[in-house]
C-alpha cells in the first residue's frame, strides 16, 4: 500500500484496516513457523505497511 493511498483513508478506516493488518501478519508468522512461505519477503512487506499506517495515524492525531 503506497503512502499516497493510506493518506486518502478516513480515520475510521484507516484504525480498521491496522487492525486487518496486524492480524493477517501475525498468521503469516504463523504459518511461516508452520511450514515456510513460499515468499518470506511478504513478511518483511506486510510489517513495513502496518508501520507505514500507524505512523499516518500518529501524525493525524498530532494534527488535531
Amino acid at each position: 500500500m503506497k503512502n499516497k493511498e493510506i493518506r486518502e483513508l478516513e480515520t475510521k478506516d484507516l484504525a480498521e484496516r491496522i487492525e486487518e493488518s496486524v492480524e493477517k501478519y501475525n498468521q503469516m508468522k504463523f504459518n511461516h513457523n508452520v511450514t515456510p512461505l513460499e515468499n518470506p519477503s511478504l513478511i518483511k512487506a506486510a510489517r513495513r505497511d502496518i508501520a507505514r499506517m500507524k505512523t499516518e495515524l500518529r501524525q493525524r492525531e498530532l494534527n488535531k
